[in-house]
C-alpha cells in the first residue's frame, strides 16, 4: 500500500507546473476575450451579423418561417435557438429577435414581426407567447444559396446539427444595418447607412479599389429616424481610420401663428428616447430655464413623430431652440467605432 501511494504521489508531482499568477491570468483572460469577441458581441465584417443574430435568422429559415408562409410564435423560434443553436437565456435572445424588427433602429428590419415590438419611447415590446414573427423579405438576400456550399459550416454545441459559420449575405449588410456592442478590450459602434449609397458604393470599389469617388456616393450615415448631421470632417474622418464624431440635430421647422408660435419637430437623433425626450423639455418649462415655453406635447400618431412646442408670442424662437439643441437630446453626438 505505502508503495502504492508514493508512485500515485510521484505522478501528481509530475503534472504540477510553477508558473507566475500574471502569466496564467493573462492566458486565461486572453481565451476568454477571444470567445466575448469572436462568439458574442461584435458582429463578423462578412454578413454584419452576431452570433445570436445569425443563428436567430438561420433557425428561422430552416423551420420554413419565411416571408412568404404564415407568422410563428416568437416563443416557437425562441425555443429552436436556444434548443439547437444557442444555449443562453431566452430573454436576451428574445430581446435580439425583437430588434431586429424595430424601423426605428433599422432602416430595414430583418424580422417581420407581429404584435407590440416596443416603441420610439422605449415601451417593452410584449412577451414572446404573444407576439408572432417571420423573417423579412430583404432577409432572403442574406440567406440565399446558404445549401450551395455558399460558406462553411460548423457543429451546433451539442455536437447533433452543424450551423453556418457566416450567412452567404448578397449585400454589405453591415454598414447598411448598422450595430454596436461592447466586448472585452474592445466595443464597435457602427451606423446605418443608405442601401443604395452602400450598393453603388461597393459596386465602385469592385471596379476600382483605390477609387476616390466613396465620398461622393456615401453621403453618409442615414438613420431610420431621420435627423441631420452636421459637419462632413468626422463623416471623413470615419470614412478614412474607423474613427470620427458626428453631430446629429433634430428637423425642427418654427411657425409663427396668430397667438402662439411653435417649434415643430418632426425628426429626432437615433435612439434618443423620444418620451424621455419630451419630459426633458417640459422640466426646463417648469423650472423656467428658457422663458418664453408655454407648452410642450407629444402628438405622434400613425402617420409619423411630431414634438409641438408653444411659444409666447414674440418669444425669441431662435434663442430658445438654440437653448434645447445644448441642454437635451435634440441634438446628440455619435462616435463611430468601426471594428
Amino acid at each position: 500500500m505505502k508503495k502504492k501511494a508514493e508512485t500515485a504521489a510521484g505522478n501528481s508531482q509530475g503534472i504540477v507546473r510553477t508558473l507566475p499568477l500574471e502569466e496564467i491570468l493573462s492566458d486565461r483572460f486572453a481565451r476568454y476575450s477571444k470567445y466575448i469577441i469572436q462568439e458574442r458581441a461584435l458582429p463578423d465584417a462578412r454578413d454584419g451579423l452576431k452570433p445570436v443574430q445569425r443563428r436567430i435568422l438561420y433557425a428561422m429559415q430552416e423551420s420554413g418561417n419565411t416571408w412568404d408562409k404564415p407568422y410563428h410564435k416568437s416563443a416557437k423560434t425562441v425555443g429552436n435557438v436556444i434548443g439547437n443553436y444557442h444555449p443562453h437565456g431566452d430573454s436576451s435572445v428574445y430581446y435580439a429577435m425583437v430588434r431586429l424588427s424595430q424601423d426605428w433602429k433599422m432602416n430595414f428590419p430583418l424580422i417581420d414581426m407581429q404584435g407590440n415590438n416596443g416603441s420610439i419611447d422605449d415601451d417593452p415590446a410584449a412577451a414572446m407567447r404573444y407576439t408572432e414573427a417571420r423573417l423579412a423579405p430583404v432577409t432572403g438576400m442574406l440567406l440565399q444559396d446558404i445549401d450551395k456550399e455558399t460558406v462553411e459550416w460548423a457543429p451546433n454545441f451539442s455536437d447533433e446539427k452543424m450551423e453556418p459559420t457566416v450567412l452567404p449575405a448578397r449585400y454589405p449588410n453591415l454598414l447598411t444595418m448598422g450595430i454596436s456592442g461592447i466586448a472585452a478590450g474592445y466595443a464597435t459602434n457602427i451606423p446605418p447607412h443608405n442601401m443604395t449609397e452602400i450598393l453603388d458604393g461597393a459596386i465602385e470599389l469592385a471596379r476600382n479599389p483605390d477609387s476616390k469617388k466613396l465620398y461622393d456616393i456615401v453621403q453618409g450615415p442615414d438613420f431610420p429616424t431621420g435627423g441631420i448631421v452636421m459637419g462632413r470632417d468626422g463623416i471623413r474622418s470615419a470614412f478614412d481610420t474607423g474613427r470620427g464624431r458626428i453631430i446629429i440635430r433634430s428637423k425642427c421647422d418654427i411657425v409663427p401663428g396668430k397667438t402662439v408660435d411653435q417649434i415643430i419637430v418632426t425628426e429626432i437623433p437615433y435612439e434618443v428616447v423620444k418620451s424621455g425626450l419630451v419630459k426633458k423639455i417640459d422640466d426646463i418649462r417648469l423650472n423656467r430655464k428658457a422663458e418664453g415655453i408655454l407648452d410642450v406635447r407629444d402628438e405622434s400618431d400613425r402617420n409619423g413623430l411630431r414634438i409641438a412646442i408653444d411659444l409666447k408670442k414674440d418669444a425669441p424662437a431662435e434663442t430658445i431652440l438654440n437653448y434645447l439643441y445644448k441642454n437635451t437630446d435634440l441634438q446628440v453626438s455619435f462616435s463611430y467605432n468601426m471594428i
